[in-house]
């Protein structure tokens, strides 16, 4: 009989966690979706806040909710816009910071769940997202930027524009993309840690 009893149980939620993983990756495609050049930047980098919604679901759900939520996030968007002259390499840079971001903070906050270790969780997570940003946009993203933008001095003219005594790729993304990454991974981490308290009851199934 407790055999019997359990099962239904166990089914019941992990069919709510897949809904609720299929609406937060819904809600994460749509706020990706509403993206906002900011000031002081190349107009290619924009600002958006899907990482928020990814790190709820790791919040709640545990680290491998938040990092689906990534991948569908940019699997949709793929589908969508297609791959494009840079073959998609702005989303697939996407999930893998975005995944390593939230899988930290996901894992460091499951570990002991307290106001305390979710601030903590964050900022490991957005030193981690900062961190790697660098080598993956130098070695990988921005060399698939020159072939498809008009070249390396193509890109580095954007920077220049804003600040004349940047010299090459590697210290315009020093003293801009990495400031950058590491505010858009603070703002996500705040707003997280503002509304995870209030919507957890939700997001767990709990009345």
């Amino acid at each position: 009989m407790t055999s019997d009893n359990t099962m239904p149980r166990n089914k019941t939620f992990t069919t709510r966690k897949m809904v609720t993983v299929a609406m937060l990756s819904a809600i994460a495609t749509v706020i990706y979706y509403l993206d906002f050049p900011v000031p002081l930047m190349p107009g290619f980098i924009k600002l958006d806040l899907s990482n928020v919604i990814s790190l709820l679901a790791g919040f709640s759900m545990g680290p491998i909710a938040g990092v689906i939520v990534c991948l569908i996030k940019n699997v949709i968007q793929l589908i969508i816009k297609g791959l494009g002259t840079t073959m998609g390499i702005g989303n697939i840079f996407d999930f893998v910071t975005s995944a390593a971001f939230v899988l930290t903070a996901s894992v460091i906050y499951h570990k002991k769940k307290t106001r305390k270790n979710a601030i903590i969780s964050c900022i490991i997570g957005t030193l981690v997202f900062t961190v790697i940003s660098l080598p993956l946009n130098y070695f990988i993203v921005y060399p698939i930027y020159f072939k498809a933008f008009g070249g390396e001095a193509a890109i580095l003219g954007m920077y220049q524009q804003i600040m004349g005594s940047v010299k090459n790729i590697f210290s315009a993304l020093c003293i801009f993309n990495l400031p950058f990454t590491f505010v858009k991974g603070i703002i996500c981490a705040l707003v997280t840690i503002l509304i995870y308290k209030p919507l957890s009851p939700i997001l767990k199934g709990k009345d």
